[in-house]
């Protein structure tokens, strides 16, 4: 089942259920008239939810073509936003590009920060730039919406409050980092408003690509036009969402609507390219000892997308630009 929202008309959007090419949609009514409101109420949502996807699928529901530009991200405004940093090779690289070395528990203890999550993207909306000295960089992520989430929550059973999976582009500030996080306080500033498919989906549509907590299909990123990486999501996220879940709940509870983000899918084979602009500077500087790729500015543009082993696009694709403030 594949779920967005409209814009509109109130600041939650319209949520709607998407015909699984992704090129129709059908609203899924009063009772359900946000995303939100669904994640409140699931047990009851996701049965009429799926009802109405059956029926969109059989051409039995009156359906609308789907203009992506007309979507919001599908929790415009969201609880909370958590992002991890799940992949040991991502951690390593960017912090030996700002000079810092990884924490002693790298492989033991996740890296989570709690994003802004008043205002987020769409998959179309553009990255407003107000100075390039900011040193504005992407990042591709697979995220989980989560359901209500007990302290306490287990590995073993934290698939039980998993709901939908979409991407993200994370966008990042590096040259606002190092500074930030010498105060010893944590990202703030450097991380301006997410951005998020089009499609967020139930765990079932990913099929067999869903393993141990893990999205075993590739992420895509293109940058100017051209691929710039392509990394396996699965087999190299050293803590998995249930992991993640886990360890966000040590302390305290999450309610619906909370979403959980992988951090930069990355691997260590460079045949898969890079998911963020910093990656490709870091390795740059090791290879030849001076980086060549600038960090993004006005006129850029970024597109990421994951493809099932079909080739059909599951949460369809940002698609954003940089513009000028």
């Amino acid at each position: 089942m594949k779920l967005a929202s409209l814009r509109g008309p109130g600041r939650d959007g319209t949520l709607v259920v998407v015909r699984r090419d992704g090129l129709a949609y059908a609203p899924a009514g009063a009772d359900l008239p946000t995303m939100q409101a669904a994640l409140d109420d699931w047990d009851r949502a996701e049965p009429a939810l799926r009802q109405l996807a059956a029926a969109i699928e059989r051409g039995d529901a009156a359906t609308t073509p789907l203009v992506v530009e007309e979507l919001a991200a599908p929790l415009p405004r969201a609880y909370e936003w958590v992002d991890g940093s799940a992949y040991i090779h991502h951690i390593v690289l960017v912090r030996k590009a700002r000079g810092a070395e990884p924490p002693e528990t790298l492989t033991t203890d996740p890296l989570v920060y709690q994003g802004g999550s008043g205002v987020l993207l769409g998959p179309t909306d553009d990255i407003v730039l107000a100075d390039e000295a900011w040193g504005l960089d992407f990042e591709a992520e697979v995220c989980a919406i989560l359901g209500d989430t007990p302290q306490g929550a287990r590995r073993d059973e934290a698939h039980r409050y998993i709901r939908l999976f979409l991407l993200a582009n994370d966008v990042t500030l590096r040259n606002l980092v190092p500074a930030e996080l010498a105060k010893g306080f944590g990202f703030f500033g450097s991380k301006p408003a997410t951005a998020f498919s089009p499609f967020a989906i139930t765990p079932d549509e990913l099929g067999d690509a869903l393993r141990d907590g893990r999205v075993h299909l590739r992420l895509r990123s293109t940058y100017n036009g051209a691929l710039i990486g392509d990394p396996e999501a699965g087999p190299e996220m050293h803590f998995s969402f249930f992991d993640l879940i886990e360890h966000i709940a040590r302390t305290r509870s999450f309610t619906a609507g909370t979403i959980l983000g992988s951090g930069t899918v990355s691997n260590q084979d460079p045949a898969r390219g890079v998911s963020c602009l910093a990656e490709r500077r870091m390795l740059e500087i090791l290879a030849d000892g001076a980086v060549r790729t600038p960090f993004m500015k006005p006129g850029d543009t970024i597109m990421i997308e994951m493809l099932n082993h079909a080739g059909e696009s599951l949460f369809g694709r940002i698609a954003q630009r940089v513009v000028a403030r």
